[in-house]
């Protein structure tokens, strides 16, 4: 009875019981506080490209500036669209991204599928290959490229610049779709060629549709790196077919950087980024997990 009192007076858990709780809290709340600062850290930066974009041009350059927005103005806006056109380079940047990650997606599926489904020889030396190429260092190939491009005389030209970029985002594709096609189980393509369909045919019915999350994740981050690379874009292209990263650029001039207009224009380029990320995040969200069990 007295036991069965102190139960009940201590809300059905003994002293030591709430202890271990109590310990069991510390650590999340460590933990959460921990996610929160990564995430003020990481989210800083878009909060102040977004304050300086919206402020007046002379808060932007002010050498105490506060953190919270002292003003709104969409001058900044007008002033980054007059100071260079802004939707040829966009536009420029919207095919070659395109084009990289549909020829990527195309050709990178079809090399994962070869190197997770069949044995040929060569298998390992192909994998170690695109790791290989991947540690590479972009900076280090971009004379090599620019001979190359020039000979075959595709200098200053988008399918160039889009054949370049193939060079660090296929290697991408294909070592992140190959952990995507592993994790789906051999059987079940057996069993839909037992029950009739051919191997192209089990390919499209049963592991094209379990792969879509992953593909979809693979595209995104295809995207960013062509939308987003700097480098090869500056060194490849003139001025008249720049791109929108090298368009950001034209806000340094002789009379120094105008801050406010070029927040104001990395944040217009920002907009197709988010606008994808809306689009597809339940499949990017499936496809980040979808490839995390083996492989």
């Amino acid at each position: 009875m007295s036991t069965l009192g102190t139960l009940t007076k201590t809300g059905g858990r003994t002293p030591a019981g709430r202890r271990r709780s109590g310990g069991r809290r510390t650590p999340r709340l460590g933990w959460n506080l921990l996610g929160l600062l990564v995430f003020v850290v990481a989210g800083f930066p878009l909060y102040w490209m977004l304050n300086t974009a919206f402020k007046p041009a002379k808060d932007a350059i002010d050498p105490d500036p506060s953190l919270l927005p002292t003003g709104l103005t969409f001058d900044n806006f007008g002033r980054a669209l007059d100071i260079a056109d802004f939707w040829g380079p966009v536009g420029r940047s919207l095919v070659v991204s395109l084009a990289v990650v549909v020829i990527g997606m195309a050709v990178g599926l079809l090399a994962a599928l070869a190197i997770s489904r069949f044995a040929f020889r060569g298998r390992k030396i192909v994998i170690v290959g695109i790791l290989a190429v991947q540690m590479v260092p972009l900076v280090a190939m971009i004379i090599p490229v620019f001979l190359l491009l020039n000979d075959l005389g595709q200098y200053d030209r988008l399918t160039g610049l889009i054949i370049t970029y193939l060079t660090f985002v296929l290697p991408f594709t294909v070592w992140t779709l190959r952990g995507f096609i592993v994790n789906i189980p051999r059987e079940l393509e057996e069993a839909a060629m037992v029950d009739g369909c051919s191997r192209t045919g089990a390919f499209l019915r049963v592991v094209f549709p379990l792969l879509a999350p992953g593909m979809v994740a693979t595209s995104v981050y295809g995207f960013i790196q062509a939308w987003n690379e700097y480098l090869y874009a500056l060194m490849l292209l003139s001025q008249k077919n720049q791109t929108a990263t090298v368009w950001l650029g034209n806000f340094t001039t002789k009379h120094g950087t105008e801050y406010a207009p070029m927040m104001a224009g990395a944040t217009m380029m920002a907009v197709p980024i988010v606008a994808l990320f809306l689009l597809v995040q339940r499949k990017m969200a499936a496809g980040l997990t979808a490839g995390a069990v083996k492989g």
